[in-house]
């Protein structure tokens, strides 16, 4: 379809930009060639333009996903993990599953994960693809890049990967067997010249991203994995500081904090982006602040595994770039971008709120409704996402950012009786009715159908890979 484009009569355009430029004073937006170039009121349509009539309907910069395990979209509410937290629940289920996918089962999960990111107005995803092992019959990173192209998302491959194992990995089967250090580092070189695009307006980047910087790698291993990376012109990520255990660990190893052990080992930086972060000590939100070091911030997942929530407006403060993920499926039901805006809005309040006093104690504060607005989740989820993967060009609905944008149609009763219906796509919950969604000026959702995307037959090729699934882990 045409990337010439005029969005006309939207009843209201959230920008993804901060301050008095949140919301626009306009009602049109023309893109031409697949960027925004001209944002006003009463724009005459041209001769090679697609109009989208946006009456009702309410404007957002489309999303971007720093954080996912595509993967696991095949394993939600799986029954051994669904009450555990962090490190029971990777051994009950990620890891207990992960060799019970072939090439087959892990396509169909990552189209899953990609059509429900898409249908809630996701643009951009990065997956931190971690489904590694010797041997391997099949090549994941081709499949991702694959089923995101067919769908014209942006995608980010997050290279994952361990040269080192957990404890409770012990007498673990092939599909948990560490890689060796320089098969790991030649793969990313292989998938860097085969897919990596430097731009600011990418379709596909390759980011170097062990799984966990403390159990994932040896503190050598990691130092050079930095050094390999910048060297190759590709971003660092990997999760951190999710838990207690990982300040437990840190301790215990190598005498400092979590933070304080990734600076140590040059996985700081402006180039750098972390999962999680919800354990910190007020120190470590300053070496992460004074580095520019990015989040993405997760929180359903951190949620559901009872991990806490991360301090985000506190880590804005101090200079850390903001994003959001979703984090995989398998522990976040719904792993979609609508309804982790709506958690984190919600949950930056309950923290806040949380640490409230009586006046007789000294307290100053009833609650926390002050802590994250709407304009600020969206901002964290979209050019903050776009800042953090070194996307410049996204992120934002401004005159010169590729035209990545999405139109909600709020329909549904559940948005009937807002004043501001600007706020409905977070405020509200739920998935929004999706008009159109725009990635580089095409149309790949209309009326809210994803082209060639029978959702009746993947629903039956989802239940019946689950059985799947669910039958070779028992044999095994």
């Amino acid at each position: 379809m045409s990337d010439n484009v005029l969005i006309k009569n939207a009843e209201c355009i959230l920008t993804g930009l901060s301050g008095d430029r949140a919301r626009a004073d306009a009602k049109d937006i023309r893109i031409k060639h697949g960027v925004i170039s001209e944002i006003g009121q009463e724009l005459l349509a041209q001769a090679d333009e697609k109009i989208i009539d946006a009456r009702d309907c309410v404007v957002y910069p489309a999303w971007i996903n720093t954080h996912h395990h595509l993967f696991q979209s095949l394993l939600k509410g799986e029954p051994w993990g669904l009450n555990q937290t962090l490190t029971p629940w990777l051994a009950a289920t990620p890891y207990r599953f992960r060799g019970a996918f072939d090439a087959e089962n892990f396509r169909l999960a990552a189209r899953i994960g990609l059509i429900e990111l898409l249908r809630s107005g996701c643009a951009t995803v990065a997956d931190h693809h971690y489904l590694y092992w010797p041997e391997m019959q099949f090549d994941g990173a081709e499949i991702l890049f694959d089923e995101a192209d067919k769908l014209g998302m942006r995608f980010v491959l997050c290279r994952g990967g361990a040269t080192h194992t957990r404890g409770l990995e012990a007498e673990i089967p092939q599909a948990l067997k560490a890689e060796k250090f320089d098969a790991y580092m030649q793969d990313v070189e292989r998938l860097v010249k085969i897919y990596h695009d430097p731009a600011g307006n990418a379709f596909q980047r390759v980011v170097m991203a062990p799984t966990t910087a403390l159990h994932s790698t040896t503190p050598a291993e990691l130092k050079e994995s930095a050094k390999i990376a910048r060297e190759l012109g590709i971003r660092l990520h990997t999760h951190l500081s999710e838990t207690v255990d990982y300040l437990d660990c840190a301790k215990t190893k190598f005498a400092m904090s979590p933070v304080q052990f990734c600076a140590e080992h040059d996985w700081v930086g402006a180039d750098v982006w972390m999962a999680h972060l919800v354990k910190l000590l007020p120190e470590e939100i300053q070496i992460l602040g004074q580095t520019h070091t990015g989040i993405a911030h997760c929180p359903q997942s951190n949620g559901r595994l009872g991990s806490g929530i991360a301090d985000i407006v506190a880590l804005e403060q101090a200079g850390v770039k903001i994003s959001i993920g979703v984090d995989g499926a398998a522990s976040n039901e719904a792993a979609d971008m609508q309804s982790e805006t709506h958690a984190a809005w919600l949950m930056q309040r309950a923290r806040k709120g949380m640490l409230a006093q009586p006046h007789y104690a000294g307290g100053t504060f009833e609650g926390g409704a002050d802590a994250a607005s709407i304009e600020d989740v969206i901002r964290w989820g979209t050019l903050g996402g776009a800042q953090v993967l070194g996307l410049d060009d996204l992120g934002a609905i401004e005159v010169g950012k590729a035209a990545d944008i999405a139109i909600y149609a709020l329909d549904d009763p559940r948005y009937f009786g807002l004043h501001d219906i600007a706020i409905g796509p977070v405020a509200c919950a739920g998935r929004a009715y999706l008009k159109a969604l725009l990635i580089a000026g095409k149309t790949v959702v209309e009326d809210d159908q994803i082209p060639n995307v029978d959702l009746k037959e993947l629903a039956r090729e989802a239940q019946q890979a689950v059985r799947v699934l669910q039958q070779r882990v028992q044999a095994a």
